[in-house]
This record gives C-alpha cells, structure tokens and sequence, in this order.
C-alpha cells in the first residue's frame, strides 16, 4: 500500500514534475537569447554571466533527467534533441556572434571567424561519432563559448586568436580526444578541481568586466590548456599500455 503524500516523493514524479526538467533545459534558449541581445548592446560581461548560467543548466539538466528517468514518464517528448538545440545556441551561435560583432578581431575576420564557428560548430553537433568509448569527446567539442571567453579575458594579438579559432575549427574533426571533465574516469578528480578553480577564475573575470589581473589571465590560460591537452595525453597513453605488452612479447 502507498503510504501516504507518496506522490510527492522525488521518485514518483508526475508527469508535470518530468516535464519542468524539460523546461529547465529549454531555459538555455531564453539565456542565449538574452545573450544575443547583449552582444547586441556590447555588454560582454553580460553574455558571458547568460552564458555562464546557460552552462550551469547543462550540467543539472542531464543528471536530473537521468535521474527521475524522465524519457519514459514523457515519452513522447525527446529531451535529446531539445538539448542538442539549447547547446547549439549556448556554445556555438551566441559566440559565433560575439566573435562576429566583438573587438576581439577586426574586418573581414570578425564575419569569417564567426561563421566558420557556426558551420563547423553545426558539423559536429550532427556527427554521431562524437564521444568516445570512454565517454571523450572526439574532436574538439564546440565549447567556443569558453574558448572565446577566455580568448577576450586574455587579449591575445589578433593573429594569435585567429590561430587559435582556426586550429580548432580544424580540430573539430581529427580523430582526437578531449575529455568530459566529469564522465572521463582517468584523472578524473585532477580534472574536476581544474575545472572547478577555472570556473572560480572565470567568474573572477566577470566581476572585473573581463579585465582581470595578470595573475588570473595566466591562471586561465594554464588551466584552459590542461582542459584542452589532457584528452591527448591520455590517447597517447593507453595506446601505449596498448602496444607495450606486444612488442615484450615479440621480444
């Protein structure tokens, strides 16, 4: 027999309950818009701290939904492809537009550095290859939201940002790994704490209108390579504990 105010317990979540986890998500739209909006104006601290709590959403979402197991109280309603939408919008248009309506670079390679991210970043939205067995992402996985963010806070010259946006670009479909700092186990609570400090960095940033002290642009830039190269690292690594043991055998 159901005890009493049992309906209200999290594990028997209505169908009202699964689906506000689904509006939860679909928030990552209203915050991109009000990016948008604010690159419109120029207020980049602004469509940072949107895109900031954009990323926030979509680190609870999923866990959420994995959670209360939303896909069969709704059955109908694919949380996937409502996702896919909200992280186009947060990671790869709203900073396409602010790489193409910013100072960070000037014409013509504002406009072309923006919708080689856009393209490139639809690309790979649509690759079904895009994590590995190891729950890695394959190729670089479109976070221009942070990459641009710390491209501004660090204001590299010009042809050094435009090198960095192409080698991603390009990076976006070599058969490389990055890791998902929570679903990737190596290294994993090395990981975590870097993400962590760098988001602690990252709001230092925004309470400094993107013009922190050198310290943190150093600290962010460190940090954002570790994040970065540390999927190569482990690649390499275990295709080496991979081929080791047969050349010992051979020998």
């Amino acid at each position: 027999m159901r005890a009493a105010g049992a309906e209200w317990l999290p594990g028997n979540m209505g169908k009202a309950g699964a689906f506000a986890i689904h509006l939860l998500t679909a928030s990552g739209a209203g915050l991109a818009v009000a990016a948008a909006l604010g690159a419109a104006r120029g207020d980049w601290r602004f469509v940072f701290a949107c895109l900031g709590v954009a990323l926030l959403v979509d680190a609870i979402d999923g866990p959420l939904a994995r959670r209360f197991d939303i896909a069969n109280r709704i059955p109908w309603f694919d949380g996937a492809a409502l996702d896919f939408v909200v992280d186009y919008s947060t990671y790869v248009f709203v900073p396409a537009l602010v790489l193409a309506s910013s100072p960070l670079l000037s014409g013509p390679f504002d406009l072309i550095a923006g919708v080689v991210v856009a393209v490139v970043g639809a690309l790979y939205f649509a690759d079904r290859r895009m994590k590995t067995l190891d729950n890695a992402f394959r190729g670089f996985p479109a976070v221009w939201n942070g990459l641009i963010f710390v491209l501004i806070v660090i204001n590299l010259p010009e042809w050094a940002t435009l090198a960095i946006i192409a080698l991603c670009a390009t990076l976006t479909f070599a058969p490389i790994e990055f890791v998902h700092p929570v679903r990737v186990v190596a290294l994993r609570p090395l990981t975590l704490a870097v993400t962590a400090a760098w988001s602690v960095l990252a709001i230092v940033a925004l309470i400094e209108n993107l013009d922190p002290g050198s310290a943190v642009k150093l600290a962010l830039g460190l940090m954002t390579l570790y994040l970065s190269g540390i999927g190569v690292v482990l690649q390499l690594w275990r295709r080496r504990a991979v081929v080791v043991p047969e050349d010992r055998e051979r020998t």
